[in-house]
C-alpha cells in the first residue's frame, strides 16, 4: 500500500536521494542535472520542503508500506500579481519498481486536490518529454491537454530533446 503525503523539512536526505538518483537516470525528463543539484545544501532541499501556509513551493511524496520514499511530485506557485492564477507541476518522479502500481496516479491526484483547495488558482501547467508516452497518458487521465511543443528544450549529452506543454483547468470536471 502507497501512502502520499506532503513532504517536510524532515524529508529533505531522502527527497534529495530520490531526486539525484531521477536525475541521473533519466536526464532527459528533468532541466536539472545530478551535478549541479548535489552541489547545493541539505538547507536548500529543506527549504523547498518548508511548510509555511504560503509556501512558493509544495512537494508530496509516496511512501510505501514500509516507509520508503518511491515517487515524488510538486507544486510551484507564481507569485507575480499577474500569474498567480497559475502552477506548475514539477519533479514527477515514481522508482522504476513501483511504477505500473498506481504510485504517478496518486501523486497528481494529491498534487491537483492541493490546487484546487486554492481558490485563487485556475490552472496547473507542466512539461513532460516529448515521446514519454506512458507519463502524458497519466497526466491526460487528469485532465492535461497538450498545448505546445518546445524543440530544444533540454540539452542531453551532445544532443536536445523537446518538451510538450500540458495544462489542466482546475475548474473543469
Amino acid at each position: 500500500m502507497t501512502t502520499v503525503r506532503r513532504l517536510r523539512p524532515g524529508d529533505a536526505p531522502s527527497y534529495r536521494a530520490l531526486m539525484l538518483d531521477a536525475y541521473a537516470r533519466h536526464p532527459d525528463a528533468f532541466t536539472s542535472s545530478p551535478t549541479e543539484r548535489s552541489a547545493l545544501p541539505l538547507s536548500w532541499w529543506q527549504a523547498r520542503l518548508a511548510v509555511e501556509p504560503l509556501a512558493k513551493e509544495i512537494v508530496f511524496g509516496a511512501y510505501t508500506g514500509e516507509g520508503v520514499l518511491c515517487g515524488a511530485t510538486g507544486l510551484s506557485f507564481e507569485t507575480r500579481e499577474k500569474a498567480r492564477h497559475k502552477a506548475q507541476l514539477f519533479g514527477m518522479v515514481v522508482l522504476a519498481s513501483h511504477r505500473a502500481h498506481g504510485v504517478g496516479a496518486a501523486l497528481v491526484q494529491a498534487a491537483l486536490a492541493e490546487a484546487r483547495s486554492r481558490p485563487d488558482l485556475r490552472l496547473v501547467q507542466l512539461t513532460v518529454t516529448q515521446g514519454n508516452v506512458s507519463a502524458q497518458r497519466l497526466y491526460e487521465r487528469f485532465g492535461f491537454v497538450p498545448f505546445g511543443i518546445e524543440p530544444m528544450a533540454v540539452a542531453v549529452g551532445e544532443g536536445y530533446v523537446a518538451k510538450v506543454h500540458m495544462w489542466c483547468d482546475l475548474r473543469a470536471t
